[in-house]
């Protein structure tokens, strides 16, 4: 049986499944195994690592495991507690006539941030300009309508991560932002942060910032180091604000402490560095990478869940999910119909009723005619069961949301 243990509880002779530390983005290491020393169980704990989970079937037992299941329900019984929360904003244009402008939006900034981090590689400083340009563009965009760039966010490569996370942490900053009523300089500081939160690791050896296989502890160490170097890019730039040095250099920060760079305690991080932290897990977790599977997004925002407290802001979670939605944009979910569909959009006054595009049925094991259905509507009999893993039925979403 697969349980959750805490750190504290590991021996030798059990067999560990799941490090359970996805929170760090740029993990690579998948450790799979029974421990055999004890000095492996320090090194567990030096990653900052609260749980983890085993299999009680290959290796010892603990009186301090719960059993996974009863973990994803509780988790489950959160999120359903966080969809009980009203949106709280309202999108004003059509999903298809902004994700015209959104995509345009999205191309040119992806563009931008490669070139800027091209040109720092190069020794050449930052121009500001046409980054805040495009954050305003970017901020216009989500206003009118968060679901054209939500869904825009979803449609990404194995081997672009590293600039499509950037972009898509804008995003995704630009919609906490604005559901938590942030006054208008302070959404575009932040999205500029977001934007450029990785810049540092235009340091890290490609070596190790590359690496297929597990970081040993001296190469995680270097790799940590990413964010103390795009604080430092950040500070010496001109016309930097106060708000986008917070957001860059804070993203690694946790609650508990055992972040970095600072090791940064509760509301010594700000706000934003609370934010970003929420929002940059969430979308590493939710990615495909070269060696990374990507979960769901609604298994992601169950994660969120379960690392609140120690490592996440648990108020700031709940919000975080009040405003993309218990099933977030891109979500498959299967009905109780039988029919599977894609979230594109997120509904404005109940999050369990978003508008779907369906595209195949699970009794019949068979694509169906694609249209769009709003569970919202009047008349409409179907609801969602649960999500799914687009995985199981073979269904890429990327075409369903372009």
């Amino acid at each position: 049986m697969i349980k959750r243990i805490p750190v504290s509880a590991l021996r030798v002779g059990m067999y560990i499944t799941d490090l359970n530390n996805d929170w760090i983005p740029h993990n690579n290491d998948r450790r799979r195994g029974v421990i055999r020393r004890d000095e492996t169980i320090g090194k567990i704990a030096r990653l900052g690592v609260q749980h983890v989970y085993i299999d009680t079937g290959k290796g010892l037992d603990s009186p301090d495991a719960v059993p996974a299941d009863v973990i994803d329900r509780a988790n489950e019984t959160l999120l359903q507690q966080a969809g009980g929360l009203k949106p709280l904003a309202k999108p004003y244009a059509a999903l298809e006539e902004e994700l015209v402008i959104a995509r345009r939006i999205h191309a040119e900034t992806q563009s931008l941030v490669g070139n800027v981090m091209h040109n720092v590689k190069l020794g050449k400083a930052i121009d500001l300009s046409p980054l805040q340009e495009l954050a305003e563009n970017l901020q216009g965009s989500v206003f009118r309508n968060p679901n054209a760039m939500a869904c825009l966010g979803r449609i990404r490569r194995k081997d672009n991560y590293l600039l499509e996370h950037s972009v898509n942490l804008s995003v995704l900053m630009s919609i906490f932002g604005k559901a938590m009523k942030h006054s208008h300089d302070v959404l575009h500081q932040t999205i500029v942060g977001a934007l450029l939160h990785d810049i540092g690791k235009i340091l890290t050896p490609d070596a190790i910032l590359h690496k297929p296989g597990r970081l040993s502890p001296d190469e995680f160490e270097v790799m940590k180091q990413h964010a103390v170097h795009s604080h430092d890019i950040l500070a010496g730039t001109e016309g930097i604000g106060e708000l986008t040095l917070l957001t860059a250099s804070q993203h690694h920060e946790h609650m508990d402490g055992s972040g970095y760079p600072a090791g940064l305690k509760g509301d010594e991080i700000s706000i934003h560095g609370r934010m970003v932290a929420i929002a940059d897990v969430y979308d590493a977790i939710t990615a495909n990478r070269v060696y990374h599977a990507g979960v769901t997004p609604t298994q992601g925002l169950k994660k969120l869940m379960e690392w609140s407290g120690d490592h996440l802001d648990p108020e700031l979670v709940r919000q975080f999910i009040r405003c993309i939605g218990i099933y977030p944009v891109g979500s498959l979910v299967l009905l109780e119909s039988g029919r599977l569909g894609v979230v594109i959009e997120t509904n404005e006054d109940d999050q369990r009723l978003p508008v779907l595009r369906l595209m195949y049925h699970t009794r019949f094991r068979m694509p169906i005619k694609v249209e769009t259905l709003d569970l919202a509507a009047r008349g409409n009999q179907d609801r969602i069961v649960k999500a799914v893993d687009p995985g199981t039925y073979g269904i890429d979403v990327r075409p369903i949301l372009a």
